[in-house]
């Protein structure tokens, strides 16, 4: 795999303005009273429960909770991938019935089509729901976010030729490049080693505060720290099955800098706050499932 290429922080690349000048149209989603079973009779899992959640036009709101208690579940919903069993899901009070494009979606292992190469992933996604762009603005709004994720140089690798890192731009790019009103990310960075996860935290930043109007972002993390780094509220969620336990405004300024937030007494008692409602919820499922094993001797 080649090595990762800088991205070009600072620098302005010359088609920057023009997808910068693009009409931004942002969205508001409502989660409400949003259950989710899987399987039926003794099979049967509740893994969503009287889920509520309101996140306004613009906002990066992040989930995180403990693995199976459905934050997955909750951007396949989003997504329009899973039709929740109670309650109802509305973008701009519209309930959503299927997928569509006004969501882009990027997932934990890149969903890029193998057989196409990062420019024609790219390009086929803009084909899908701009469909009223000629192929020549197709091409070149493909190349313009090629070149804001710094990988021009690779439009005609595929991806088994490209490092996770790299796979991982592609496909932010592709979200980006397609418009979409509302953005889903389930844990995309969850596969990355520790320095490719703070390369793609910046690129992603970088990319959604680019602009006078920012999308709205509904991100599934496990990392309290790139939850406070990038979001505006976060969503702290409890074990099997999913409610949301606490909704945690995340106060800091943006542009955020790591390494002041981390000698910040705010940003310690923050993530103290967050820490304490995770261990509590945790704690208290242990204690549950030892009383069913105890109730079963």
């Amino acid at each position: 795999m080649p090595d990762e290429p800088g991205f070009p922080i600072g620098e302005t690349v010359s088609d920057e303005r023009s997808v910068q000048k693009e009409m931004v149209v942002m969205a508001a989603i409502s989660l409400q009273n949003i259950g989710m079973i899987y399987g039926n009779n003794g099979s049967r899992c509740i893994a969503l429960q009287n889920v509520n959640l309101t996140i306004h036009d613009g906002e990066f709101v992040s989930l995180i909770g403990p693995s199976g208690c459905g934050k997955s579940t909750i951007i396949d919903i989003l997504a329009g991938l899973k039709m929740p069993a109670e309650g109802v899901v509305l973008i701009d009070e519209s309930q959503i019935g299927g997928p569509g494009p006004d969501r882009g979606t990027v997932f934990q292992d890149y969903s890029l089509f193998p057989w196409m190469t990062s420019f024609e992933n790219i390009c086929f996604a803009i084909e899908q729901t701009r469909e009223e762009l000629e192929p020549i603005e197709v091409k070149d709004r493909a190349m313009k976010y090629l070149s804001l994720i710094g990988l021009e140089r690779f439009r005609d690798a595929y991806p088994n030729t490209l490092s996770g890192g790299m796979r991982q731009r592609v496909s932010i790019a592709r979200m980006f490049s397609m418009n979409p009103v509302v953005f889903l990310m389930d844990e995309p960075f969850g596969a990355l080693d520790s320095l490719n996860r703070i390369y793609m935290q910046d690129v992603l930043l970088r990319l959604w505060l680019e602009g006078n109007d920012r999308k709205t972002v509904v991100f599934v993390t496990h990392d309290i720290d790139e939850a406070l780094l990038l979001s505006d509220r976060i969503a702290v969620m409890t074990p099997s099955p999913g409610q949301i336990k606490e909704v945690v405004d995340v106060p800091f300024e943006r542009p955020r800098n790591r390494k002041d937030l981390a000698e910040s007494q705010e940003y310690i008692a923050l993530r103290s706050r967050i820490l304490s409602v995770l261990y509590s919820e945790m704690i208290g499922e242990i204690e549950r499932q030892e009383q069913g094993v105890r109730g079963l001797l």
